[in-house]
């Protein structure tokens, strides 16, 4: 099977109750996507898959021969400069323990993606459904509450992603730039 992961392809052999997360950290050496609770529940094995958030705990990496996987190391633009996100959560102090931090950038680019193409959220208001969705904290919280953050940095991540989705290139990822 193979998978384009941070823009290069991988034939991968594996095992077909491997999880994505498994083949990420086990077989690929990319460890930023955490196991957390192995259950889809906390967010910190979210990558974007095919472009859209996914928690890859819960994905076989079977069934998805031929995806375009992003980790939070294909964020980063491929001449290492920091992805808008990244460095708004180093500005805004975003992070603590550090450990839900590379999945709340994967769901962060992702929502950012829904937003801008006009994806309503629970609490987009009935005005703004047309269109792209006008990032409130509010918003923000809802698009984000997938992601658990154990050491309650949600103000600071909050700021920072309403920092960095000011920046039409908080949307795009290295890999983006490699594919």
């Amino acid at each position: 099977m193979g998978l384009r992961v941070n823009g290069v392809r991988h034939d991968l052999d594996l095992d077909h109750r491997v999880t994505l997360l498994d083949a990420l950290r086990e077989h690929l050496g990319l460890t930023g996507a955490k196991k957390g609770c192995d259950h889809g529940q906390c967010g910190a094995c979210t990558v974007l898959v095919d472009g859209r958030r996914a928690n890859s705990c819960l994905l076989l990496a079977v069934t998805l021969d031929g995806s375009g996987i992003t980790t939070v190391e294909g964020l980063a633009a491929p001449d290492g400069a920091l992805h808008p996100l990244q460095r708004a959560f180093i500005e805004h102090d975003a992070f603590q323990c550090g450990y839900c931090t590379p999945g709340q950038l994967c769901s962060a680019v992702g929502a950012l993606r829904e937003a801008a193409a006009g994806h309503p959220s629970h609490v987009t208001a009935a005005a703004h459904r047309a269109g792209p969705a006008v990032l409130t904290a509010e918003e923000i919280r809802e698009r984000l509450s997938g992601n658990l953050c154990r050491c309650g940095a949600y103000p600071a991540i909050v700021r920072a992603v309403a920092d960095a989705g000011a920046d039409p290139a908080a949307t795009r990822t290295g890999a983006d730039v490699i594919a």
